[in-house]
This record gives structure tokens, C-alpha cells and sequence, in this order.
């Protein structure tokens, strides 16, 4: 038999239907004995040994994408794709599915991407991520979903998304966020939920996440800041609640925060604060952003802004910008610009009202001797006509 067939058929995976059973070297052909080999059957083993070496080989790059394979880039951005494509090369590291009209992540849509560690799908209109439409991804390390139009996370969110470092899911339609959608996401550092719908937050639901630097919720719906949301939450830097309808931060809300550099309240609705629960703030330096709230400018308020000025490792980044709300009479004016006005105010209505109490008191004694001395008088006159 000629040397080059025993290597084509050797080289086959299925040479077992290749190879003759009955040849005792193991390398023959199956064909009648004492008969050359046909030319049909030789194209035939060809064929399969081309279509075996193709689908084992590099995955081709889908049409419309753009692949880099020295850096292993697939570049899919803007091609107006309306679905994940199949069959993407192996070894991408970055894929950028971007500015496309993909509506749903499917099960398993990126399986057999191993070597994946960012992956952007922003600007899309991404309404559901199925799932298990994430599996198979233990190494991928950023994650951009902004700009869609998510309502939920499943629970296994991050089930295979251990070593994710950043995730954005900023300018989507969240309206909740429950404690297993991101339990498994214990390295994560940065995480963006700013602008979307979010009124509720589990209390576990960043239990897990010991790691993380950044947070973003600015431009949602909360109405508090409850005791233990930020438990755990020591390695945090930034906070960004701004633009939300929070009005109450509970005594213990802020006391986990140790590494806490910025606060940011703007835009809420908060018309008091209480200084304790400032000071619970025990950090190297945090800086304040508290402007735009309806604040009710009273001594209490100005004694609680005076008393931070004083505490060296806060800081009210904007406290020339915090602006009255109530009372009318304050209404618009800067609570910088009035000193301790407010207090000495408070202190005169208090005098006022205490030297008018005083002085109906007094009235109110002198009248009572009066009404005595008369009627004493009265009795005497009585008993002198007696």
C-alpha cells in the first residue's frame, strides 16, 4: 500500500471505518484484496480529512465583525446585529458588541469563550439577560451592559462572574436589586446602577461584594439610606447617591465606611441631617456634596454644618452652594451667607417670648394680689358694720 494513503487514513479520527479490520499492519485500506485503490475512494478520504482538519481548526471570524487575531480582538461594533454571533473565535480577549440592536443574551451565548475578559454591549436594547447567558465566563473581568433597557437581573447573574473587576449597568430600567443577582461577584471593585428605576435594594444585596471601591446609584428612585444596605463595604472610596428621592439616612447607615473618600447627596430631599450620624464617618478624609436639597434653614441645621467645619476629616465640598428652602422668609438664601444669624434669631424669639411669658406671670400675680387686697378690705368693712 502507498505510504502517503496509511498516513491519510491514519491521520483520520474515524479511521476505524477508514483502516481494513483484516490487515495485520493495521494500515491498509478497505478494498477487495489483489486490487489497486480507486480514484473515487481516494477523493473520497481526502474530503473527510478537509472537512475534519476545517472544523477542528480556528473558528472563522463572523462576517460582519472585524477580528484582530495577533491581539485577539473581535471588533462587532455598530453592524446593526440583532443577535450575538455564533462560533467566535476561541481565543478572544475583547469583544465589543456595542451600539447593535441586540434584544435578549441568551443561554450559553458566549460558551467556549474561555479566554474572555471584557466584553462591552452597551448601547443596544437589551431587555432580558437569560439564565445561564453569562456560563462559562469565570475570567471575564469587565462587563459593560450600560445604555439597554434591563428590568431585572437573573439570580445566577454572577454565578460564573467571580473574577469580574467592573460592571456597568448604568442608564437601564432597574427597579430592584435583590441579594443573589450579585452574590457571587466577590472581586468586584467598580459597579455602576446609576440612572435607572431602582426604588428598593436588598439588604444583603452588596454583602458580598468586600471588595468594591465604586459605587454608583445616582439618578434612581431611593427614598432612605436604611442601616446595614452598606454593611461590610469597608474598602469603599466613593458613594454617589445623588438625583434620588432620599430623605432619612438612618443613624448606623454610614458607620461601615471606613475608607470612604466622597459622598455624594445632591439633588435629594433632605430637609435635616443629624451631625452623629456624620461623625459616624470614621475615615482618613471624606469629602461632602450636599447641595440642592430643600434644606429648612433653623439654628439646628447651621449648628449641625458649624459643628462639621470643625471636624478635621470631614469636609462640605459645596457648602457655599447649600441654598434655604423653608422657611419662607429664608427661602433662596445661602445658609453660608447668614452666619450665626439663624441661631441669634432663635436666641431673641426665645428672650421675647420668655420676657412675655414673664411679664403675663407677673401680671397675672400683681392682679391676684390686687383681687386679695380687695376683698380683704371688703371683709373688714364687713365686720366693723357687724
Amino acid at each position: 500500500m502507498d505510504a502517503s494513503l496509511q498516513r491519510v487514513c491514519w491521520n483520520d479520527p474515524f479511521r476505524s471505518s477508514c483502516c481494513s479490520e483484516g490487515n495485520t499492519a493495521g494500515a491498509g485500506l478497505t478494498m477487495p484484496l489483489g486490487r489497486s485503490p480507486q480514484t473515487p475512494q481516494l477523493l473520497l478520504v481526502l474530503v473527510v480529512v478537509v472537512v475534519v482538519h476545517s472544523t477542528s481548526g480556528p473558528r472563522p471570524c463572523p462576517g460582519p465583525c472585524l477580528c484582530f487575531p495577533a491581539s485577539d480582538l473581535v471588533d462587532c461594533r455598530s453592524r446593526g446585529l440583532d443577535r450575538v454571533p455564533p462560533s467566535l473565535p476561541h481565543g478572544t480577549w475583547l469583544l465589543d458588541l456595542s451600539g447593535n440592536r441586540v434584544k435578549e443574551v441568551r443561554p450559553n451565548s458566549f460558551a467556549g469563550l474561555w479566554s474572555l475578559k471584557i466584553l462591552l454591549m452597551s448601547n443596544n436594547s437589551i431587555f432580558a439577560l437569560h439564565p445561564q447567558s453569562l456560563s462559562s465566563q469565570q475570567f471575564l473581568e469587565r462587563l459593560d451592559l450600560s445604555f439597554n433597557r434591563l428590568r431585572w437581573l437573573p439570580h445566577d447573574f454572577s454565578r460564573s462572574l467571580s473574577s469580574l473587576r467592573e460592571l456597568r449597568l448604568d442608564h437601564n430600567l432597574l427597579q430592584h436589586l435583590d441579594a443573589a443577582s450579585l452574590a457571587d461577584s466577590d472581586n468586584l471593585r467598580k459597579l455602576d446602577l446609576s440612572y435607572n428605576r431602582i426604588q428598593s435594594v436588598d439588604a444583603r444585596a452588596f454583602g458580598s461584594l468586600s471588595r468594591l471601591r465604586v459605587l454608583g446609584l445616582q439618578g434612581n428612585r431611593l427614598n432612605a439610606l436604611p442601616d446595614g444596605l452598606l454593611t461590610g463595604q469597608q474598602a469603599l472610596e466613593a458613594l454617589r447617591l445623588g438625583h434620588n428621592n432620599i430623605s432619612v439616612i438612618e443613624a448606623d447607615a454610614l458607620a461601615p465606611l471606613r475608607a470612604l473618600t466622597l459622598l455624594d447627596l445632591r439633588g435629594n430631599r433632605l430637609v435635616h441631617v443629624k451631625f452623629k450620624t456624620l461623625l459616624k464617618l470614621r475615615t482618613a478624609g471624606t469629602h461632602l456634596q450636599m447641595s440642592g436639597n430643600p434644606w429648612t434653614c433653623d439654628c439646628e441645621l447651621q449648628r449641625v454644618f458649624g459643628k462639621i467645619q470643625h471636624v478635621r476629616h470631614l469636609r462640605v465640598q459645596d457648602y457655599a452652594d447649600i441654598v434655604c428652602h423653608a422657611p419662607p422668609q429664608q427661602s433662596g438664601a445661602s445658609l453660608a451667607s447668614m452666619d450665626s444669624q439663624l441661631c441669634m434669631a432663635e436666641t431673641v424669639s426665645v428672650l421675647v417670648i420668655t420676657v412675655t411669658v414673664a411679664l403675663a406671670v407677673v401680671g397675672a400675680l400683681a392682679k391676684a394680689e390686687r383681687n386679695r387686697k380687695s376683698k380683704q378690705a371688703v371683709s373688714e368693712v364687713d365686720s366693723e358694720d357687724k
